[in-house]
């Protein structure tokens, strides 16, 4: 007992020490470890990326709130504090927290339009988050594979898309589910809004154009060794400032051209609803909400969120740690993936004392800020700021944006989530996950965000036990008197499999008289369990009783180890196949007639013909048979010691040669 409370004070006092450190203030505060260092040119560099962000956010917060079906102002309640805390907590000079696509997709879907329910589940999904990073559990997400992920966000693409005609048609009173929001939309196209259409069809092209123009590479066919003048200089920064903005700029031209109309009693556009000026008012979230003249709250009020609460936090994890690896590859610097949960966690908690619904990173935005040369987390300060400015001054404004004009910033903004380029390549390269992707994006699609999910998990996770119960194997014969089979597994043998080994070594040997001699090749195996080696106990076992060799071969030294713990009786181990091949020879050669030898074949030479391959030249025969050299031609074998002999004939010889007795 003194003994153990010795050893726990010890460890409590290793663990206080560490997390008192400066080190583990530097991992768990970023900003203390690069803040010293900060100059004049790294704040320039911040400053315009910052506002460039900030451009961007403020249009796409607007259009992300109508997709979550929330009053627009909350979509620029969302976009300011996240930027703020994680310049404290994160680790990545490029991400940019805020409102996304999908997580306002999937807000949609579990807050149904409730603003209340919106800001605690952003208080919900933020204490997930943290707890997470707390006990580093993000390797939940590597369950969620590339098939499932691009399945989902393909479906989700194409539901956001569709969700935004009724904007672009001017319609009214469309249903939100995907089935019927199609119906909805082609039932009511006679009422449409030419107007809108009209509107929403041509900022939908000069965004698509402005992106070409930002993202054209200009100088795939210029002289590399000619210098840029000062006009391609500055017009090549125009294009990148105005296509980077653009989402910015269709929304400021048409807001003008719309208030102008409506200033001289014209209203040819669907606006959008009046947005109450001013900062959100600052508490801790409510549980509770009126509805229907009835107060929901407790129990009642969490079981609307549903299992909103577990896959939403998982899916703005996914986001946030992809796309920060993703460019902390490409601008070469690593980031913290724990430290990122507790980054994404914390912004969440704090935001939804701001009025902001779940936010994550926002791959567009983190683009953005990349190219614009950000150089620390600083540069997040400036769009909040940016985004603090326009609820302070421009709210009232924003009732004269066409309803239409969000609607083609959306459609822009998802069109490329849509991946439709990995159907092909995942039917080339493999199979099953194609399968995967399919059910996912259909699940998704007509059964709702968490089912699809779940199937798609599922469905993964099936296809993958599937492979551990199956795992691959290959078997080859090698044409001798008696004839052996070679078994090779292609990786590690767990449980799943048990009853497979089972039946693979049994079928390999025993199957028909007469027996065959068998040779397990473990070179690639490098992890078994005790059902699997209980498994090949027994089959060594039934291989005893029928009077039948059954070896193992090329067994690494921890798994020789642990067969040999489990003290299986007559179980014999080889360090390659030849050994093992040249011990049953010897052993057929004194006595186990049974395994296919004449009692005339017990003396001179024998030639082994393997099943396949091309003939050796001279002098390789001495080479151990591994189940890579199964191209070997023939071998002769000494009866009377069971050694490989030289083998001096000629390949023309060899032809006709037949096995002496």
């Amino acid at each position: 007992m003194a003994v153990v409370l010795k050893k726990c004070k010890r460890n409590g006092v290793k663990l206080v020490q560490e997390t008192c450190s400066v080190r583990f203030l530097k991992k768990r505060l970023p900003i203390v470890a690069w803040l010293p260092k900060y100059n004049l040119e790294k704040f320039q560099g911040d400053l315009i990326a910052g506002l460039t962000v900030g451009l961007t956010v403020i249009p796409q917060g607007l259009a992300y709130a109508a997709v979550a079906e929330l009053p627009l102002q909350y979509g620029l309640y969302s976009a300011f504090m996240g930027c703020f805390i994680y310049c404290l907590f994160g680790t990545s000079k490029d991400v940019t927290l805020g409102p996304t696509a999908i997580i306002s997709l999937m807000t949609a879907e579990y807050a149904k339009g409730e603003p209340t329910l919106a800001i605690a589940l952003c208080l919900c999904a933020g204490l997930v988050q943290f707890a997470m990073g707390v006990l580093q559990l993000g390797f939940l997400v590597n369950f969620m594979a590339f098939p499932v992920i691009s399945g989902y966000m393909s479906a989700a693409a194409l539901i956001i898309g569709c969700g935004q005609l009724k904007l672009i048609f001017g319609l009214k009173n469309v249903r939100r589910s995907f089935i019927w929001n199609i119906y909805d939309t082609f039932r009511k196209l006679p009422e449409t809004n030419h107007w809108d259409l009209t509107l929403g069809i041509i900022s939908f092209v000069i965004l698509l154009i402005m992106k070409w123009l930002k993202d054209r590479n200009w100088d795939k066919d210029r002289d590399p060794f000619t210098p840029l003048t000062t006009r391609q200089r500055v017009g090549r920064k125009a294009i990148w400032l105005i296509g980077t903005g653009r989402n910015a700029l269709i929304v400021i031209v048409t807001t003008i051209l719309a208030g102008i109309l409506f200033s001289n009693n014209i209203k040819p556009f669907t606006m959008t609803k009046d947005v109450p000026p001013g900062f959100p008012k600052v508490g801790p979230p409510s549980f509770s909400y009126q509805h229907n003249n009835q107060t929901v709250e407790g129990e009642e009020f969490l079981s609307q969120l549903g299992a909103g609460i577990a896959v939403l936090p998982l899916i703005a994890i996914l986001e946030t740690i992809a796309y920060g690896k993703a460019f902390a590859s490409r601008n070469k610097y690593r980031i913290d993936a724990t430290q990122e949960l507790l980054a994404l966690g914390i912004a969440n908690i704090v935001s939804s004392f701001f009025g902001s619904y779940p936010m994550s990173c926002s791959c567009s935005r983190t683009a953005i800020n990349s190219t614009s040369g950000v150089r620390t987390p600083l540069g997040g300060i400036f769009a909040g700021l940016l985004v603090i400015l326009a609820l302070a001054f421009i709210m009232p404004y924003f009732r004269y944006i066409p309803s239409a004009v969000l609607g083609a910033v959306i459609i822009a903004s998802v069109i490329n989530m849509f991946e439709y380029q990995v159907i092909p390549k995942q039917w080339r390269i493999h199979k099953p996950d194609l399968l995967v992707w399919m059910v996912c994006f259909l699940c998704v699609l007509f059964l709702g965000i968490q089912f699809g999910i779940l199937v798609g998990v599922g469905l993964g996770l099936v296809i993958e036990l599937y492979g551990l119960a199956k795992p691959g194997t290959k078997v080859d014969t090698i044409d001798c008197c008696p004839k052996i089979v070679v078994v090779k597994f292609d990786k590690g043998l767990s449980f799943p499999a048990s009853d497979f080994i089972v039946t693979t070594i049994h079928d390999a040997g025993l199957d028909e008289p007469p027996y065959k001699p068998v040779i397990l090749d473990f070179a690639h195996v490098s992890h078994l369990d005790f059902s699997v080696i209980r498994s090949l106990a027994l089959s060594v076992e039934e291989y005893a009783t029928n009077n039948t060799p059954l070896y193992f071969a090329c067994v690494n030294r921890d798994l020789e180890a642990k067969l040999k713990k489990a003290s299986i009786k007559n179980l014999q181990c080889f360090p390659t196949v030849q050994l093992a091949t040249e011990a049953i020879l010897d052993e057929g050669v004194h006595g186990c007639i049974g395994m296919g030898f004449n009692e005339g074949q017990n003396r001179g030479t024998r030639r082994i013909t393997l099943g396949s391959g091309a003939p050796r030249e001279d002098g390789d025969v001495h080479q151990p048979i591994l189940m890579t050299e199964v191209s070997l031609d023939h071998l002769d074998i000494s009866s009377d010691t069971g050694e490989v002999l030289q083998n001096h004939t000629s390949h023309s010889d060899r032809d006709n040669h037949e096995t002496t007795v």
